[in-house]
């Protein structure tokens, strides 16, 4: 699906195989993915509601309402469908990544943890849980954890900028000023939007080293 004829005939071919086999879960979920491709978000949302329908144990259409959900401002939502794709799914490290993401913005840093924690052990590569587990960690105060999870990271994908930026902070908080620039920079380089004050704080320490 690189271009626009392509995925409207992908679209079509969807549609088309539904005529036949209306109860096919599998088929609503690409369609639905097919049209979220498009930024049809409603009916992207119709499709992923019947394809849970058909197929009730199909986490990935659970994600997939939920990230709508979310796009929506609705945090509750995702969370709820994120929950519901991980009882269906035993070991689903995506939905247990979402969970963790959503109870970090909830500020409810000990659940965000948990989960996180969950999503890295049944996918011990998934990078975006790594480092979202870095920042939990972050918050939670425990500087040592945080830097494990976000060096884990980057071994996996050197050029992932948010576990750059999460290492930044962490160097400096725990001393380590040239490692603080290092990743700093690394972060900017990459085009992450790294906050003033800790770009302020990483200037004045460059200064003095």
């Amino acid at each position: 699906m690189t271009d626009s004829k392509t995925l409207e005939a992908y679209i079509a071919e969807q549609r088309f195989a539904l005529m036949s086999n209306p109860d096919c879960g599998m088929t609503h979920y690409n369609l639905g993915t097919a049209l979220l491709s498009t930024r049809d978000f409603e009916g992207a949302e119709n499709e992923f509601i019947e394809a849970v329908r058909c197929s009730p144990n199909l986490a990935e259409a659970y994600v997939q309402l939920g990230g709508i959900c979310l796009s929506k401002g609705d945090v509750e939502g995702c969370l709820a469908y994120n929950k519901q794709s991980v009882s269906v799914r035993a070991g689903f490290a995506e939905g247990y990544a979402n969970i963790g993401f959503v109870q970090l913005q909830k500020g409810n840093v000990e659940e965000a943890i948990a989960a996180l924690i969950k999503a890295v052990k049944f996918n011990t590569r998934f990078v975006q849980a790594l480092a979202t587990l870095g920042n939990a960690y972050l918050f939670a105060g425990d500087v040592d954890k945080s830097i494990e999870m976000s060096q884990k990271a980057i071994e996996i994908e050197p050029d992932f900028a948010v576990a750059h930026n999460n290492l930044a902070i962490a160097c400096l908080e725990k001393g380590d000023r040239k490692k603080a620039v290092y990743h700093f920079d690394r972060a900017k380089g990459l085009d992450y939007p790294v906050a003033t004050e800790i770009e302020a704080e990483i200037e004045a320490v460059r200064k003095e080293l």
